[in-house]
């Protein structure tokens, strides 16, 4: 039977998100914009990298913490070999009921039924785009967005469940708002709308450049009147909102305008064994060196448990032009979304 932890604002530690590779082979402009990830950027050699060995006995000492639900991430978790192996690993952890992969679909089509046969429930597929020059603005990458489109068909025809995740910047992709949720609704997939974030120290955000909530709510009820639908669970990140003349949903994740830090209930282990108490944190608390030197499981479940009752993080509902510019943020591709 697992503990129930709680931090310093008395919320729950329940979600992991697990980066397994800092690469990725899109270069988006809010997560790993080309001209600071150009071709000499030097990213964590193999060894860095923490084994599948180290990431499920890590897993499982948050499992023994409470945790039920993990998320695989990247950069592009899908270009580490044998990702399917460790999904397989992680489903057999006992508490751990969901796992879920966020990806960019390119590699979907490759693997797909393997990630479904490991135990993978669903995966978040990230598209900002239909139009070809937009996604090509918006991914770095001269690739169309048909290729992300059949990684959904691959993943729905796998049986894996499926979201879509637009992150929306103002003078960038906006106005594929309504394409975008037209297609998902047509496809039966959720849409979620994510606002611009100032993740990391390199995309350029600027408050500008946000794209609300009810600027999105106000644009997607064009195309149908939305019902709001209560949250699955404590803690979750997107409002969603059921299309009255169907069963699809949309989600707004507005960590913005309407910021959730009150109910996040999520640590994230970095791709070299870092934990981080934020997607905004500046440091992580290091658990490869643990690992690497004998540690007992006993000790890295006393670390892990006063790393999240030590924490108090609330960046975003703080989140000032002064303290985005100044905090020195650690990087999406890093960390995972």
């Amino acid at each position: 039977m697992s503990m129930k932890i709680n931090d310093q604002l008395s919320r729950p530690l329940r979600d992991l998100r697990i980066s397994i590779m800092d690469q990725c082979n899109f270069r988006c402009t809010y997560c790993m914009p080309k001209e600071v990830f150009g071709k000499d950027y030097v990213f964590m050699k193999e060894e860095e990298l923490l084994s599948f060995t180290e990431i499920v006995r890590t897993a499982k000492q948050f499992a023994q913490l409470g945790v039920n639900k993990l998320r695989i991430t990247g950069g592009e978790p899908l270009l580490r070999k044998n990702a399917s192996l460790l999904i397989r690993e992680l489903h057999d952890i006992p508490g751990i009921d969901d796992i879920a992969l966020t990806t960019n679909g390119v590699l979907l089509p490759k693997f797909a039924k393997d990630l479904k046969k490991a135990g993978l429930k669903r995966v978040n597929v990230s598209l900002d785009a239909l139009d070809t020059a937009v996604f090509q603005e918006m991914s770095g990458r001269q690739t169309k967005a048909e290729i992300v489109l059949r990684g959904i068909d691959a993943a729905l025809e796998a049986g894996l469940g499926v979201k879509v995740n637009m992150v929306v910047k103002r003078g960038l992709n906006e106005h594929e708002v309504i394409p975008m949720a037209r297609y998902c609704k047509e496809r039966g997939v959720m849409l979620r709308f994510i606002e611009f974030m100032d993740v990391g120290q390199t995309n350029g955000w600027d408050y500008s450049k946000v794209v609300s909530k009810k600027e999105l709510y106000d644009a997607v009820s064009e195309i149908g009147s939305l019902q709001p639908v209560d949250p699955y669970y404590f803690g979750e990140v997107a409002s969603r909102y059921r299309y009255e003349d169907s069963d699809v949903q949309v989600g707004f994740i507005s960590s913005v305008t309407e910021t959730f830090c009150g109910t996040c209930t999520r640590a994230r282990l970095s791709a070299d064994g870092k934990i981080f108490t934020c997607l905004f944190s500046e440091d992580g608390i290091d658990l490869k060196q643990d690992l690497r030197v004998g540690k007992t499981d006993e000790f890295l479940f006393t670390k892990i448990k006063e790393v999240w009752e030590q924490r108090s993080d609330r960046y975003s509902e703080l989140r000032t032009a002064e303290t985005s510019k100044n905090r020195k943020k650690i990087e999406m591709s890093y960390i995972g979304g």
